[in-house]
């Protein structure tokens, strides 16, 4: 196995550092991905895993201005290491969060939630009434993009593999504010006709499988629609037909939240803003964790087999 518990020892608190006792840590796909070297992130070995999680602040150094002892913190950015039960890290790679929201939004708060955000306002600017379309919709990210779209008056449709208990999944999902949940096989049918007669074409289509999925999704995506591509679960290319470029002038794009943040690290407003919406959405009740399951640290092996499963619905979520 790749991973081992380890004691360390913890580093001195610097001047600019912040003494950090982690609560909660999401196992993520990306996670994994980073561990098993096919993520565009390579961390110096050994190094702690783990890219998303909520702490709270013991100890800052003495530059250290905006936290202080008893905050709640978030990773800036990735690579943070946040599966570990304490840590000593630079101020600039931790952000605030209020402690009035819960622990478990908090934890899972930095990574989905904000990809899900960033998606729906970055590439077309929908209006209430409009719809997207996104596959996975299960998925942390579909979750959170669930919610949010339906918090903004934005339809969704949701595509998700047929599955042995599809029609749990599907009555979880409608309680989270999906408008429509189909399978992939439904995507193909005529019967999609029907469909939009009570909702109008999605301009916006985000995909993270790849493969048939995407290219039956774009069909549905309205002319000058946009397909924004976050992930590639399938380990299939995207296959667009020259129809879609010709006719309908269709757009292709792609997000990685890591690149994102990457760009705005000078743009602090716009980091901000987007934190402070989601935390209003997040004590509205209108935008909540996804399905966890919580596993303290030593038990660490089942979790990380536990989200490596097929058809998981439940996200893995170390309790340090």
């Amino acid at each position: 196995s790749l991973f081992r518990l380890k004691d360390l020892e913890l580093a001195k608190l610097g001047d600019s550092d912040v003494h950090v006792k982690m609560l909660a840590a999401p196992i993520n796909p990306a996670d994994i991905n980073m561990i098993q070297g096919t993520y565009p992130i390579l961390s110096p070995l050994p190094a702690v895993g783990g890219n998303e999680g909520v702490g709270e602040v013991l100890e800052v150094g003495r530059c250290v201005a905006a936290l202080k002892a008893g905050d709640r913190v978030i990773p800036a950015s990735t690579g943070l290491g946040t599966w570990r039960t304490q840590g000593v890290f630079p101020e600039e790679t931790l952000l605030k969060v209020p402690s009035d929201i819960p622990v478990l939004s908090a934890a899972t708060l930095s990574v989905n939630p904000c990809t899900a955000y960033r998606m729906l306002t970055d590439f077309q600017s929908l209006a209430p009434g409009d719809s997207v379309i996104q596959n996975a919709a299960n998925s942390g990210v579909g979750q959170a993009v669930i919610q949010i779209a339906k918090a903004f008056g934005i339809k969704t449709i949701n595509v998700v593999r047929d599955r042995p208990d599809l029609p749990k999944l599907v009555e979880r999902l409608m309680a989270l504010g999906a408008d429509h949940v189909i399978t992939e096989e439904m995507l193909r049918k005529p019967e999609m006709k029907d469909l939009f007669k009570s909702i109008p074409k999605p301009r916006l289509a985000l995909n993270c499988v790849g493969g048939k999925s995407t290219t039956e999704m774009l069909r549905h995506l309205q002319p000058k629609g946009t397909m924004v591509t976050y992930g590639g679960m399938a380990k299939q290319p995207v296959m667009v037909p020259v129809s879609a470029f010709i006719f309908r002038d269709v757009e292709l794009r792609g997000f990685w939240m890591t690149q994102w943040k990457k760009d705005h690290a000078q743009d602090q407003e716009s980091l901000a803003g987007m934190m402070d919406t989601l935390c209003q959405l997040i004590r509205r009740g209108q935008l909540t964790a996804p399905a966890c399951t919580e596993v303290p640290l030593q038990d660490y092996k089942a979790a990380l087999e536990a989200s490596m499963k097929p058809f998981t619905s439940s996200k893995q979520i170390l309790l340090l």
